[in-house]
């Protein structure tokens, strides 16, 4: 299974939570998720939820945050266990990212994304065969 895009926990929590002065992040965030051929990881699942019931300027109910991740049930995604890892150990030392960083991108480039949406790592870089976006900029 291949996707041509991962998406980073930030473009799901500004899709789901982001309004105000973060509305245009969040028509942006809204629209990869309808345009884009993408995937996800169990990681990027787990912070989503924990960010939006408790880390955002208006938290959503629990139920609410379920909803959104039921729908992204739809979308490829990545699995965490032994393998991945030790992937995404290898790729933070290598890289010198965090450890959180480096599962992202190994779950990215499980999935054969050529392209990383993220606000979180540094616009252009490549980290393997996953180049960076941020889609705010």
């Amino acid at each position: 299974m291949t996707v041509e895009s991962f998406l980073d926990t930030n473009i799901l929590v500004y899709a789901a939570a982001g309004g105000g002065p973060e509305e245009a992040k969040r028509n942006r965030a809204l629209e990869l998720i309808e345009k884009e051929d993408f995937g996800l990881s169990a990681q990027v699942l787990q912070e989503f939820y924990v960010t939006v019931v408790s880390r955002v300027a208006m938290p959503l109910p629990p139920v609410e945050a379920l909803e959104w991740i039921e729908q992204f049930q739809a979308f490829p995604c990545v699995s965490i266990d032994s393998g991945l890892v030790k992937i995404a150990i290898a790729t933070s030392v290598r890289h010198r990212i965090s450890y959180w960083d480096g599962a992202i991108v190994a779950a990215a480039e499980e999935l054969g994304a050529k392209t990383l949406y993220s606000e979180d790592l540094n616009h252009g870089q490549k980290y393997g065969a996953v180049r960076v976006c941020n889609p705010f900029r």
